[in-house]
């Protein structure tokens, strides 16, 4: 599911991921995109999109809060957009119910763990695989 160029974008520090500098690395269609996503989470979910330059990675990050809760993270790669969602066993489960594509379930299931989170990882580089999206961060955001 993930496209064959590995190419994390938005690696200089002193670059900020402005609209411009997004529109620059993503292209208009998918500029186009990603706005819309950033529009979803804080209009329909009340989250709020944090972007920050994470030296371990040397990468900007954006990591979309709500209230003190972390539900994704979302990072700029050449030709798409990397969400990622981290479950326990325990909240894991209901992933695999939602009605999401099926592609999702299965690379979430044989996902291999970090620590005790086990990764979710939606790349778009496609609208219609927002509704995906945001029925996991409704998830996501639900949980207790």
């Amino acid at each position: 599911m993930t496209p064959n160029n590995e190419t994390l974008l938005l690696r200089e520090k002193e670059i900020e991921p402005t609209d411009e500098v997004l529109e620059n690395a993503l292209g208009k269609e998918l500029f186009t995109i990603y706005q819309e996503i950033i529009k979803i989470f804080t209009e329909e979910f009340s989250l709020e999109p944090q972007w920050r330059f994470y030296n371990d990675g040397k990468a900007w990050l954006c990591k979309v809060v709500y209230k003190k809760k972390t539900i994704l993270w979302l990072s700029i790669w050449k030709n798409y957009i990397k969400t990622g969602f981290y479950f326990t066993d325990k909240t894991g489960v209901g992933v695999l119910e939602l009605d999401i594509d099926n592609k999702i379930k299965e690379v979430f299931e044989v996902a291999k763990p970090i620590g005790k989170l086990i990764p979710l990882v939606i790349d778009i580089d496609q609208q219609n695989q927002i509704e995906d999206l945001k029925k996991v961060v409704k998830y996501m955001k639900e949980m207790k």
